[in-house]
């Protein structure tokens, strides 16, 4: 008997991925709770000068 050829293409389908995750290692990396308290400390910032040249309400 003849042997059955698999039905999925493994290399060609995953090929995509490997470009993807290979451009990925030149990005740079940042910890969420770093972003987080960047966002609250210049928004604390921007508060407090608005607070301190008497322009808030």
């Amino acid at each position: 008997m003849a042997k059955r050829k698999s039905e999925s293409p493994g290399l060609m389908s995953s090929a995509g991925l490997m470009r993807y995750f290979e451009a990925d290692e030149t990005a740079i990396k940042l910890n969420p709770r770093m972003v987080v308290g960047a966002c609250a400390a210049s928004g604390v910032a921007i508060l407090g000068l608005n607070l301190y040249f008497g322009l808030w309400p």
